[in-house]
């Protein structure tokens, strides 16, 4: 998907691309490349670096191109990663801006609706860049907001009873959670290399909200990484727990059925026993094992084995 996007007049959407317009392409076909390549003469390595899902948050200048990577968060249909972080290439020279993802997202989409309902206009590349890292942390925030939500539904869930599935999901969360945190980072030192690479002067208020943004989004995953943690550690020390409970009754158990067996198996022999010739000799067996049971059985109870 290609569209082109007017920065100079409230992110008005253009039929055809112009010098100093937005070309934002998602998910980008061979007709994408073509143009890219092509009609804007971008380089193919460029490209190819927005293609890589691991590329990390940089900023560089190859001539009169400038490449900045942002990371930002995304929904996945991999059950494995359900959130996670996608790179966005920001490719620009001195009439060209160029945002390429390789992967479906909600950032640029709601970064560009924000735009048009705020009449924002941007009058140079760093405002520009500024404003994509601004609206990533605002969408980082959100996704916190998810993971919150996931991960108080699964802690109800580990209430009623422990479950793998339920202690999988919050593993999940916890990835999640360490793909914002170092995509934070990079974003975050991405924004002091804005002010060496960049030749216009970016917004310094814009500058100093992305910042203070930033270390919100990382200041809240920083509490939730630690919380996911404590909450991990607290109910693995509980399955832990209830494994003890189980594995200590299952031994006060064969404890007590060992004292009739015990009995039995002395009676039992082929030997001569004192009561072998009385009439109620099999009635004083069943008696003294059925005491000495309950004797045991209340002695478990009183140490509390049961």
């Amino acid at each position: 998907m290609r569209q082109y996007i007017s920065l100079k007049d409230s992110f008005r959407e253009l039929d055809e691309w112009v010098p100093d317009c937005w070309v934002n392409v998602e998910c980008p076909d061979n007709n994408d490349f073509a143009f890219l390549t092509q009609t804007l003469h971008i380089p193919d390595f460029v490209l190819a670096y927005a293609n890589d899902i691991d590329e990390r948050p940089r900023i560089e200048r190859d001539g009169d191109w400038v490449l900045t990577i942002v990371r930002i968060p995304a929904h996945s249909s991999n059950p494995d990663t359900p959130i996670y972080t996608i790179p966005v290439a920001i490719i620009t020279n001195r009439q060209t801006v160029v945002t390429v993802c390789y992967y479906p997202n909600e950032v640029v989409r709601d970064f560009i609706s924000h735009g048009r309902s705020r009449d924002i206009c941007v009058t140079n590349h760093s405002t520009f860049a500024l404003r994509i890292i601004y609206s990533s942390a605002f969408w980082f925030l959100e996704f916190l907001k998810v993971i919150s939500a996931k991960v108080n539904e699964s802690e109800k869930q580990l209430e009623k009873s422990i479950k793998n599935s339920d202690l999988m999901q919050l593993m999940k969360l916890q990835k999640a959670l360490v793909f914002f945190n170092t995509s934070l980072r990079g974003n975050e030192m991405l924004i002091d290399r804005l002010r060496h690479v960049f030749t216009d002067d970016p917004d310094q208020d814009l500058l100093e909200d992305v910042e203070i943004e930033i270390k919100q989004a990382e200041n809240t995953v920083n509490i939730y990484s630690e919380i996911l943690s404590g909450t991990l550690d607290t109910y693995a020390s509980v399955i832990s727990n209830n494994v003890n409970m189980i594995m200590k009754r299952m031994t006060s158990i064969t404890i007590v059925l060992m004292v009739p067996t015990l009995i039995a198996s002395f009676y039992g022999m082929n030997v001569d026993i004192g009561i072998s010739d009385s009439p109620h000799a099999f009635l004083f067996i069943i008696v003294g094992a059925v005491i000495f049971t309950v004797g045991a059985f209340l002695w478990l109870k009183h140490i509390k084995w049961f």
